[in-house]
């Protein structure tokens, strides 16, 4: 329960992530409903619920924000000059508000896909606005990202927005282009960026667990997989519930193109889960004869035990093409196989 005096919109503001400046926190009062208005396209939903928080709730909508972009739009010169004259002081109020939702105007514009007033935007804006984030902890980055705005992107990253920044699902900019395939905004991202400085990006997990790598694998994003890897991404960090890490998710999903990859650029073959799986415990428990091949060339061990004291042959289930793959195992010592004939 709130202290006295302290009110929910202080409570709110308190648990904010953005910048805080405290200068563009202007509300804007809402407008009657209208009628007239085109019904809002759902499709920014990520957790069934709109990407923007204002979105035919602000009283800047569809009609009215056309009628911005027509009376603020900035001359070349204006941009380049990054100034603004006095014949622009009433606007520059405007452009500097946030919605109670809070949305700036550069949030809105990339909403209704105004990509090149989002442009002129990006130029006018500090950093520190660009980094904004509204009440769903969204950056304009996100819902760049998220909508495939790639001229956007590459504005948002000319100004060195924050890469690290997470929404209401834990997801970076990142994440959400590793999610949905994005593979040009992912691009745009991190192709500049030294690859020890994008460590705590291609480390950060959502609220799910899942880094970068982890979702581009689940998705089969095997061009997203490669630019990470190229940036040296962990290709062995765990996801947070069970410590999968992303050949474990590409086994699960059988999907050999992935694993072919991972394998090739280094990834542990003998990685363990919490519960001490394999990814060759996931093959074999799968009955998937051709991973497990792929993992036994790789070099995977044969004999490691899961926390059920069960290795990859307990679990082959009389499979005889799997059980091809394994050493005759007759003879053994302390359980394990003392000869290494294969059928």
């Amino acid at each position: 329960m709130a202290s006295d005096g302290c009110s929910k919109d202080e409570l709110l503001e308190e648990n904010r992530t953005d910048s805080g400046i405290e200068s563009y926190r202007s509300i804007v009062k809402s407008e009657e409903p209208r009628d007239d208005l085109p019904a809002a396209r759902d499709k920014f939903s990520i957790t069934e619920e709109r990407l923007d928080s204002a979105y035919g709730s602000s009283s800047i909508t569809v009609d009215s924000l056309s009628e911005i972009v027509k009376d603020c739009r900035l001359s070349d010169e204006a941009v380049e000059e990054q100034t603004l004259t006095s014949e622009l002081s009433e606007q520059e109020n405007l452009l500097r508000t946030i919605t109670e939702e809070g949305d700036t105007l550069l949030h809105l514009a990339i909403i209704h896909e105004e990509t090149s007033f989002a442009r002129e935007l990006i130029q006018l804006f500090p950093k520190e606005v660009l980094d904004i984030q509204n009440n769903l902890y969204q950056s304009p980055l996100h819902l760049a990202t998220y909508l495939n705005l790639t001229d956007v992107v590459r504005g948002l990253m000319e100004k060195r927005v924050s890469l690290e920044l997470q929404d209401q699902d834990g997801n970076t900019a990142l994440h959400v282009a590793c999610q949905h395939g994005q593979t040009d905004c992912a691009t745009d991202m991190i192709r500049d960026a030294p690859p020890g400085q994008l460590v705590p990006v291609l480390e950060t997990q959502n609220w799910r667990g899942l880094a970068c790598l982890h979702l581009a694998a689940l998705n089969r994003q095997h061009q997203i997989m490669k630019l990470l890897m190229k940036k040296e991404a962990n290709l062995n960090i765990q996801e947070g519930t069970s410590g999968k890490t992303a050949l474990h998710l590409a086994v699960e999903l059988r999907d050999i193109t992935s694993v072919k990859l991972l394998l090739s650029r280094g990834a542990d073959v003998d990685a363990v889960m919490f519960n001490g799986c394999t990814p060759l415990h996931l093959a074999v428990g799968r009955q998937d004869a051709p991973i497990a091949n792929l993992l036994c060339q790789s070099g995977a061990d044969t004999m490691l035990r899961n926390m059920e004291d069960e290795t990859a042959l307990d679990l082959a289930d009389g499979n005889d093409d799997i059980l091809a793959l394994f050493p005759f195992d007759d003879i053994q010592i302390s359980g394990r196989s003392v000869v290494s004939v294969r059928y």
